[in-house]
């Protein structure tokens, strides 16, 4: 494991926390806006949109 491998590993569980931390913040306000919402389809749909932006920033930086 090289320096680079180490540091990102050491912050692991801070960026899943992020990561937590924008699905459920997500989630609630989508709660809040629809009240009949299907929290399995609006995670499904999240997830999908987060892939997605995610592959926007990996292909910008990958140039």
């Amino acid at each position: 494991m090289d320096i680079v491998d180490k540091e990102l590993e050491s912050r692991r569980n801070e960026i899943r926390a992020g990561l937590e931390v924008l699905y459920h913040l997500n989630m609630h306000i989508s709660g809040w806006d629809i009240p009949e919402l299907d929290e399995k389809e609006a995670s499904q749909k999240l997830f999908k949109m987060i892939d997605e932006e995610l592959a926007k920033i990996k292909k910008k930086v990958n140039k």
